[in-house]
């Protein structure tokens, strides 16, 4: 596995395992998914306090059988700021909700802590004092966010000068990908020269933020899986003709063409099964080339203008 720098100064494997869908394995299941996943060297796990409603992190410390010496071979990141039907960054909410997790994972602290999505009703002050304390406290190492714009960052950034944020977690795909499609269609009047997002790819470059890509294989909104769908089949005739010369999986290509940008983006891969973990992580051996990353964004039904 190899490893990038999270805001230019955290080591960390390059692909990590997304804990969302934890609570629907069995306890031995859980125990294999984890061992497999450190033996591979992904020893970086997402978490969220909404995850199956905080029963994921319960379930992955007593899979994981956490003790402190297991405990320092992690990477562990969670998130919090979704409620009922509202967001929630108030200084009140973000504490405890750290608290809650701590709890449920077993441990002082956690690695990174994300706000997930933005609140409008965020006041920055607010939130740097929480994070403040909670980096005092020696309960958070590190922060972020999830799904926000230049702007959001740069107005949270204002403020939290002692916690910068080092990582942006945004939904990003081989069919998913309008934070470049935005870049390529610059001066462009169709759809995909539209910026929905500040210039987030070229905003968190140059501030050296690690964006981290979720739903890596989904396409539209959790609407299904790219890979092997009658929806994408030139895609797929693609993927599947790189996967042959590769000697790889289709996950694993697909994997790689995040991993070929020069972003070093870390996707974020939500699998809960070990096998297929195995099959993901073989994306870190293979380098796409320039022709083909532009095939497969092409094959997904892209346009060059």
């Amino acid at each position: 596995m190899k490893y990038l720098n999270i805001g230019g100064v955290i080591p960390a494997p390059e692909i990590a395992l997304g804990c969302m869908r934890l609570s629907g394995l069995s306890r031995p299941n859980a125990e294999k998914l984890i061992r497999t996943a450190l033996d591979l060297g992904v020893h970086f796990f997402d978490h969220a306090d909404i995850y199956g409603g905080g029963a994921c992190e319960t379930i992955f410390a007593e899979a994981a059988g956490m003790t402190p010496s297991l405990r320092e071979q992690m990477l562990i990141q969670t998130k919090c700021g979704i409620r009922p039907s509202q967001y929630d960054f108030s200084r009140e909410h973000i504490l405890a909700s750290v608290d809650a997790s701590l709890k449920r994972l077993r441990t002082d602290y956690v690695d990174f802590l994300l706000l997930h999505r933005p609140d409008t009703l965020m006041e920055p002050e607010e939130v740097a004092e929480a994070f403040r304390l909670l980096k005092r406290e020696g309960k958070v190492r590190f922060f972020g966010v999830s799904n926000q714009n230049a702007g959001q960052m740069t107005l949270l950034s204002k403020y939290c000068v002692e916690t910068p944020l080092l990582v942006n977690q945004l939904q990003f795909s081989m069919t998913e990908c309008g934070i470049i499609d935005a870049g390529l269609n610059v001066n462009m009047t169709n759809s995909a020269g539209v910026n929905r997002d500040g210039g987030i790819l070229e905003f968190c470059r140059l501030n050296e933020i690690t964006i981290q890509p979720w739903s890596p294989f989904q396409y539209g909104f959790f609407e299904g899986v790219f890979l092997g769908s009658d929806k994408f089949p030139q895609l797929n005739q693609k993927v599947n003709e790189l996967a042959e010369k590769y000697s790889a999986a289709p996950e694993a290509i697909a994997i790689a063409w995040i991993l070929r940008h020069p972003a070093r983006m870390q996707p974020i891969v939500g699998t809960t099964s070990a096998r297929r973990l195995t099959d993901i992580c073989k994306a870190s051996e293979i380098t796409l080339t320039r022709q083909e990353w532009y095939e497969l964004y092409l094959s997904a039904g892209k346009k060059l203008p």
